[in-house]
């Protein structure tokens, strides 16, 4: 067998059809779309149209939403931050805080900041500088000699609209100079 003699199974691959390209195509002048109407024709929009009867996907109940306002916290669990310790990911005599935890790959996202989660086993002497800690993870943290040191963090929600308002107040400012 040579490289040049390997073939697809006869089958495999399914050959397009060019539609609407003569009578000896046998798929030419209407191209399998039959005859007339709003389907015959390109543009069609009427999935889920229902005949004029309320659609299924308007007849279901609507349910949740989404807060634009909600804090986007990286959740870390004591038990990951031990692991990381052992595994030599984290340094133990500096301050951890949400760039420490990045890059050790125990944060992900968290716009607003790190919050210490008290689950999995915790010995380590640490300081954490965090935007927030449950009860159980501080009281974890202090009774292994270490200390919980929270941060005052602005929702990013709250940074985007402050943002918009000082692009509204620099243009107002621009337009009266």
């Amino acid at each position: 067998m040579k490289l040049n003699d390997i073939r697809d199974n006869p089958g495999a691959r399914k050959s397009r059809v060019r539609v609407g390209r003569g009578i000896g195509s046998g798929v030419g002048k209407t191209g399998g779309r039959g005859q007339k109407g709003q389907k015959s024709r390109s543009g069609v929009s009427i999935a889920g149209f229902e005949g004029g009867q309320m659609p299924l996907h308007m007849r279901i109940p609507k349910r949740g939403f989404n807060n634009i306002f909600a804090s986007d916290f990286a959740e870390v669990n004591l038990g990951a931050v031990q692991k990381a310790l052992d595994a030599g990911k984290l340094d133990k005599s500096a301050t951890l805080d949400h760039a420490a935890f990045k890059a050790a790959g125990l944060a992900r996202g968290g716009k607003d900041g790190v919050r210490l989660l008290g689950k999995g086993d915790f010995s380590a002497k640490l300081a954490f500088r965090v935007a927030g800690a449950s009860k159980g993870a501080r009281e974890a943290v202090e009774k292994a000699g270490g200390s919980v040191e929270a941060i005052e963090v602005v929702p990013a929600a709250e940074k985007a609209a402050a943002k918009k308002g000082q692009v509204r107040k620099a243009r107002l400012d621009a337009r009266k100079a």
